[in-house]
């Protein structure tokens, strides 16, 4: 997806009709999340000395750059960020039927069903599968974001990649995503103090890069203008 504005690519799945058959990007990223070893990607404990920065960058990033491009954009999103938010304060489990609710708010839509077809996205150079496994495979992937074996930033890392890369809805899935990562850290306490650089497109098959993405993750939740949290 094109934008002048700063967000996250493949925000938008392509309908299956658009594109050939292709490698399951899917089925790559489920092999990539495999092979990092997610207690170790360097990622330090966010939660520990916890810290809430000057400006929520979430927040901030809807009402600069994404209110720029589109102010009903910027409204809905900003409107299930808050919906996530007073989620994460009850901790409520992260399930596909939470996300879906954020997802109706972000699209203005009365549904935000799981996709019934292939998806595709980045111009249809990545294709994402759906067998009858998909979306049991998605709740158990959702289901360990709350592993507290797994250092939290990393936790949140790789729920955003799992959104991304699972693609469940028909439009919206890295806004999804975003939410879902946002969502991870605000159930601990932890807010971003910014989150465009997180907005650069990934790959399927980057172990490499996932790993990296935690460790970003870690960075952006320990900002050096912060107030600590009592």
């Amino acid at each position: 997806m094109t934008s002048t504005a700063p967000q996250p690519p493949g925000d938008s799945a392509v309908p299956a009709s658009a594109y050939g058959t292709g490698p399951d990007a899917l089925a790559a990223w489920c092999a990539a999340r495999r092979r990092v070893d997610w207690t170790a990607t360097g990622a330090d404990d966010v939660t520990a000395g916890r810290t809430t920065p000057a400006v929520d960058g979430f927040a901030a990033w809807c009402v600069g750059p994404v209110r720029r491009r589109d102010p009903v954009r910027a409204r809905r999103l900003l409107a299930a960020y808050e919906a996530a938010r007073a989620d994460a304060v009850r901790e409520v489990p992260l399930t596909f039927g939470l996300l879906a609710g954020w997802q109706r708010t972000v699209l203005g839509a009365d549904e935000a069903a799981f996709r019934t077809g292939d998806a595709y996205a980045k111009g249809g150079r990545e294709r994402y599968g759906l067998n009858s496994r998909t979306p049991a495979d998605f709740a158990e992937c959702l289901a360990q974001s709350a592993d507290a074996a797994v250092p939290l930033a990393a936790r949140a890392a790789r729920t955003y990649l799992d959104v991304a890369f699972f693609h469940p809805f028909a439009d919206g899935n890295a806004r999804s995503a975003l939410l879902a990562l946002t969502y991870v850290l605000a159930r601990e306490g932890v807010v971003l103090r910014e989150v465009g650089p997180l907005t650069i497109a990934r790959y399927a098959d980057d172990a490499a890069g996932a790993a990296d993405l935690a460790v970003l993750v870690a960075v952006l939740a320990r900002p050096s203008a912060s107030r600590r949290t009592v």
